[in-house]
């Protein structure tokens, strides 16, 4: 092997690990947009050494496409695209018709790219008479909040399931208020994916009756539940917000849920009750986010977490007899200190006030959910998102995973950086 290659072999093994980090990262409870946006310059920077390294780049990303390759077919989607080469698409698209899981890697790198740059090329994914690809041309346009037209009215209406939910997601997204009937007539699609998108995109939009449905997808685990509870908790009445959060805290199985749930409604009066869940091991760090979510306070930062960490496990280990095999969603959470949060409760109290909704310390408004977009952690950012939606009923939705430098200008922020 060259010189050459081993320095390229380089860049592609962080360009690509970097890249499957920045997928967990977007939905991670402790990355903000400082570091999304460090994460970003840092992905960039090897992507910009390889595109040095043109077609040989290009050649050797390729050559390491394996059936469970992620990074590398964002990072190859990018070196393909930027150089319009049509070979290296083709290759790609062989390689996702084998292995289509790795399908969204290619959708986050054409959402990466400038769309002047991959406009063309996704116009001929959305015309593509196989699902796959027509799934990727949509979530692309998604990524840029730019809209298809006739293409995402044909991808509700597509016989594949997987197109449907993408389109509904997308029509939510860009709050296609017309297509809301077309959205509807797939409320109780058969396949859960559709079925929450579908949901999901009708209750930001105003629709009541998704909000059941949405209910329903809060109450049970899954890839769905934070996602159905943000747009739930900003769209369901305050009264039946808290009544639902009852039924919740009487539940053993949804304790988790309602913390969260109770940290989105952001109401001061529940904050004693959170204190006596962190001292629960199993809840402490998801009661501190939700604390932390209402108050503004971080804990780390006020030394309000514990120093001796505890003894939990939450798995998976390395025990291939423990079935337990989820990862640990709270893993990158703080563990709270309940006596100094409770001390510090008792100093702050009186800034809040009981049966108004608080984020991040401020009361629930347009501005305060804009600072949360500017300052919050992702899953806080996805919050705000919704809640902003909420208050902005005709713009489209804060994308909060799209490149950090295109969040920054949409927030009016300096970035320092960008494509």
């Amino acid at each position: 092997m060259t010189s050459l290659s081993i320095v390229i072999d380089q860049h592609i093994e962080e360009a690509t690990f970097l890249a499957g980090l920045r997928d967990l990262a977007v939905h991670a409870p402790h990355y903000d947009l400082a570091h999304l946006l460090d994460l970003d310059k840092r992905i960039e920077a090897h992507l910009d050494a390889l595109q040095i390294g043109g077609l040989k780049s290009l050649d050797l990303v390729l050559q390491q496409l394996n059936p469970n390759a992620q990074g590398e077919i964002f990072a190859a989607t990018v070196l393909a695209f930027e150089a319009a080469n049509t070979c290296a698409m083709a290759q790609l698209a062989e390689h996702l018709r084998a292995h289509p899981d790795g399908a969204r890697y290619m959708g986050a790198a054409l959402g990466w790219l400038d769309w002047s740059r991959v406009e063309p090329w996704v116009e001929k994914l959305l015309g593509s008479p196989e699902a796959l690809f027509r799934c990727i041309g949509l979530a692309a346009c998604g990524m840029h909040r730019r809209d298809p037209g006739a293409v995402l009215i044909a991808g509700l209406a597509h016989a594949d399931a997987a197109v449907i939910a993408q389109a509904a997601r997308m029509a939510g997204e860009l709050r296609r208020r017309d297509l809301m009937p077309t959205i509807r007539a797939h409320r109780h699609h058969k396949d859960a994916a559709p079925r929450f998108w579908a949901n999901w995109a009708t209750a930001q939009m105003g629709d009541e009756e998704a909000l059941e449905p949405l209910r329903q997808f809060a109450e049970q685990a899954g890839e769905f539940q934070y996602r159905a509870l943000c747009v739930l908790l900003a769209w369901q009445q305050r009264e039946r917000s808290i009544a639902w959060i009852r039924q919740l805290m009487q539940n053993p199985e949804q304790r988790r849920i309602g913390i969260q749930a109770v940290g989105l409604l952001g109401d001061p009066v529940s904050v004693p009750w959170l204190i006596q869940q962190m001292s629960d091991l199993p809840y402490a760090r998801v009661a501190g986010e939700a604390f932390s979510l209402m108050t503004g306070a971080d804990l780390a930062l006020l030394d309000l977490e514990l120093q001796d960490l505890p003894d939990f496990d939450a798995g998976p280990n390395d025990d291939p007899e423990d079935a337990n095999v989820a990862l640990d969603p709270d893993e990158n959470l703080p563990w709270p200190d309940p006596p100094l949060i409770a001390a510090w409760w008792q100093a702050h109290a009186g800034d809040f006030q009981a049966g108004v909704g608080y984020v991040l310390g401020l009361r629930q408004s347009e501005s305060s959910y804009r600072q949360a977009l500017v300052r919050g952690q992702q899953r806080q950012r996805i919050a705000a998102a919704c809640g902003m939606a909420r208050l902005r009923p005709t713009e489209v939705l804060f994308p909060t995973s799209a490149p950090a430098w295109r969040q920054k200008a949409l927030l009016g922020e300096p970035a320092g950086f960008g494509r």
